[in-house]
C-alpha cells in the first residue's frame, strides 16, 4: 500500500519561482532605508497579509458565528453520509470505534472516505493476482490483464482526488474536476467486470462479489463530491477560492502560451513510414515523448497506413499527434473480440494519457463487421480533443471510454454501438455515418455507460450531421441504446437525415424495455429523421428545452472552455 500513497499528484505547481521572488524582495528591502514611509508600507502591507491569511483559512473558519462554534463531528458525518446511497457503509467507514481518530473538518473527513475507497480498490487487485487461469485460455488471460490495468487507472484517479483537496481549495472548478475523475472510478470498476464477457462465469461472478464493496464506497465517494458545496453551506464551513483561481491562472497562460497554435510549433519527432523522419512508427515517437510533462510534446506523422496498435500510457501527458489529413495519415489495427481479444483491448490506438489531442489523423480498426467487437480508437484521457480526426470501423469503433473528451469536425463510421463508453464526450460539426451491419443486426450509434445518476458522464452531439455511410444503407438505424441504467445522450441543432427510423432509440436488447432512468434528448434538429412525432414513449425521453440544451454545452457540460481555446481549437461554447 506504500507505493500506493506515494503515487504523485495532478497538476501540482513548482513553487520555485515564487520563493526566488520572495528571496530578492526580502534582499532588496534590508538595503531600505529606514523612514516613515517604510514603516507605514510595512504596516499596511502586513494588515493586508493578515487580512488575506485570514481570507485564505479555507478549512477552519466557520462566517456569522460565535468564536467557540463549530459544527460536531456527529453533524459533519450526518451530513456528508446524508447524500450517499449506501449511508450505512458511509457510516461505517468513517465512524472508527476510537473517535479521536477523526479529523473535526468536513474536507478531511471526506478524504477518509477517498482513502476507503482506494484500500479496497488495491484489495481487489490483489484478488485479481491470485485468479489461476489455464494457459491456453486466451481471452481469459488479457481479460485479467485489462481488469489489472483498469483497478490501477481508477486507483489513480482516487489518489489524484486526495491530492487535489490536500493542495487546492474548494469552488466549482475543484468539484468538476472531482467528479470527472470519480466517475472514472466507477467506469473503470465497471469496464474490468466487462472484461471478462465472453470467459468462465464462475471467474467473473466471483469477481463481482469481490468488487461490490469498492464500487459502493466509489458511488459514494462520488455522491459526497457532487453534494460537497451544498454539504460545507449546510454546516456554514467557509469556502474560499482565490488561491485556486490564481494557480489556475498561471497554469492557463503557460500552456495557452505554449500550445494556441499548433501549426507554429516545430514537432519535436517525424514519423515517416520512407525513413525521412526521425522514426518510421508512431509508438516508437511515443516511447521518445517524457513522462509526465506540462509543456506539449508534439509528433507530426507523414502521410502513410501506420500498421500497429498504439497505447499512450497514463504518464504520458501533453500528447500532441499531427497528421498530414484524415484520409492521408492513418493507423490501421485489426485487433478483434471474435479472435479472442477483450474489447478493451481490441483498440488500434488507446491513450489513457491527460490532455492528449490528435489533429488530421485518421484512426481506423480493419477487422470487419464479422469479427464483431473491434476498436479504432479508446480514449480515457482527461480533456483530450480531436480535431479534423476520422475513426473507421463496424461495431464499437469509437470507445470513449471515460473522462472529459471534445471531438470537432471528425468523421465517424460503424455498424453496432460505433459510439459507445462512459465519458463526457462533447461532439460538435461531426460527420456521423452507419453503414450496413451483419445480417440480422440493426445498426446504432450510440452505448453510452452512464451507471450512477452522480456521474458526470454522457455523449452530447451538436451540429452534427447524421446520414448513411452510402446510399446502400437498408437496415434500421437508431441514434442510441442504453448500455447502462443511467445512459445519457443529446442531439441538439443537428441535421438527422431519413436513414434515422421514427423511434429513434430502441432498448439494448431486441424488445426490452429500457430502465427508466435512462435519459434521451433531443433539441431544434433538422431533417428529415428529426421528426420526433414517432419517438419512443420513455419517461426520460423529451424535446428538450432550451434549458435542458445548455447544461450539454461545452462550457456547462464539459467546463471546458479554457482547455479547449489554449489549443486553438474551433468551437462553440454555449448554444449559440
Amino acid at each position: 500500500m506504500e507505493a500506493i500513497r506515494q503515487l504523485r499528484g495532478y497538476g501540482k505547481v513548482n513553487s520555485d519561482e515564487d520563493r526566488a521572488i520572495r528571496r530578492d524582495t526580502k534582499q532588496r528591502l534590508l538595503f531600505t532605508s529606514v523612514s516613515v514611509i517604510v514603516l507605514l508600507t510595512v504596516t499596511i502591507g502586513l494588515t493586508i497579509a493578515a487580512f488575506s491569511a485570514k481570507e485564505d483559512d479555507t478549512y477552519n473558519s466557520y462566517p456569522n458565528q460565535p468564536p467557540d462554534f463549530a459544527p460536531s463531528l456527529s453533524d459533519m458525518i450526518k451530513a456528508l453520509c446524508s447524500v450517499t446511497s449506501y449511508p450505512d457503509l458511509c457510516h461505517s467507514t468513517i465512524s472508527p470505534v476510537n473517535g479521536s481518530d477523526i479529523p473535526n473538518n468536513p474536507i478531511e473527513i471526506f478524504k477518509m472516505s477517498l482513502r476507503a475507497t482506494m484500500d479496497e480498490i488495491a484489495n481487489i487487485s490483489y484478488v485479481i493476482s491470485t485468479l489461476n487461469f489455464p494457459l491456453n485460455d486466451q481471452r481469459l488471460g488479457l481479460a485479467i490483464k485489462d481488469c489489472s490495468e483498469l483497478l490501477d487507472s481508477a486507483i489513480y484517479w482516487v489518489n489524484n482526488s486526495i491530492s487535489l483537496l490536500n493542495s487546492k481549495p474548494l469552488i466549482d472548478f475543484t468539484v468538476s474536476d472531482l467528479r470527472a475523475w470519480l466517475s472514472a472510478v466507477v467506469t473503470d470498476q465497471e469496464s474490468c467486470l466487462d472484461s471478462f464477457d465472453g470467459t468462465s462465469s464462475s471467474v467473473k461472478d466471483k469477481l463481482q462479489d469481490a468488487m461490490e464493496k469498492s464500487t459502493k464506497l466509489t458511488i459514494n465517494s462520488l455522491a459526497i463530491a457532487t453534494g460537497i458545496l451544498g454539504i460545507l453551506q449546510k454546516l456554514n464551513f467557509r469556502m474560499h477560492g482565490r488561491k485556486l483561481l490564481a494557480v489556475r491562472e498561471v497554469e492557463f497562460r503557460r500552456r495557452l502560451y505554449l500550445l494556441r497554435d499548433p501549426t507554429r510549433l516545430a514537432p519535436n519527432v517525424t514519423v515517416a513510414k520512407d525513413g525521412s523522419g526521425l522514426v518510421r512508427t508512431i509508438s516508437e515517437a511515443i516511447h521518445l515523448a517524457p513522462q509526465r510533462s506540462d509543456v506539449p510534446f508534439v509528433i507530426h506523422a507523414k502521410t502513410g497506413v501506420y500498421h500497429e496498435n498504439v497505447i499512450i500510457g497514463r504518464n504520458k501527458w501533453n500528447v500532441v499527434l499531427i497528421g498530414d489529413g484524415m484520409n492521408k495519415t492513418i493507423v490501421d489495427g485489426r485487433l478483434n473480440f471474435d479472435d479472442g481479444t477483450p474489447t478493451f483491448s481490441t483498440s488500434t490506438f488507446a491513450i489513457d494519457g491527460k490532455r492528449f489531442m490528435a489533429r488530421d489523423m485518421g484512426f481506423q480498426n480493419s477487422a470487419g463487421p464479422q469479427n464483431h467487437q473491434a476498436v479504432a480508437l479508446r480514449s480515457s484521457s482527461d480533456q483530450s480533443i480531436f480535431y479534423r480526426c476520422s475513426f473507421q470501423g463496424f461495431h464499437n469503433t469509437l470507445y470513449s471510454h471515460s473522462l472529459r473528451q471534445f471531438y470537432r469536425d471528425c468523421d465517424i463510421t460503424g455498424t453496432v454501438d460505433f459510439i459507445f463508453g462512459d465519458a463526457a464526450a462533447v461532439f460538435q460539426n461531426c460527420t456521423i455515418r452507419p453503414r450496413q451491419p451483419l445480417p440480422g443486426q440493426e445498426s446504432t450509434i450510440t452505448a453510452q455507460g452512464k451507471k450512477d445518476p452522480n456521474e458526470s458522464t454522457g455523449f452530447s452531439f451538436q451540429g452534427c450531421t447524421i446520414s448513411s455511410y452510402n446510399d446502400n444503407t437498408t437496415v434500421a438505424v437508431y441514434l442510441g441504446r442504453p448500455m447502462k441504467n443511467y445512459s445519457t445522450v443529446m442531439v441538439m441543432q443537428s441535421n438527422i437525415s431519413a436513414v434515422v427510423v421514427p423511434k429513434g432509440w430502441t432498448g439494448y436488447t431486441v424488445g426490452s424495455v429500457p430502465p427508466d432512468t435512462a435519459t434521451y434528448l433531443e433539441f431544434k434538429n433538422t431533417g428529415w429523421g428529426s421528426n420526433v412525432a414517432g419517438r419512443v414513449n420513455w419517461p426520460r425521453y423529451k424535446k428538450a428545452s432550451t434549458e435542458d440544451a445548455k447544461r450539454f454545452t461545452v462550457d456547462s457540460f464539459l467546463n471546458a472552455s479554457e482547455w479547449i481555446s489554449e489549443t486553438g481549437v474551433a468551437f462553440k461554447a454555449t448554444l449559440n
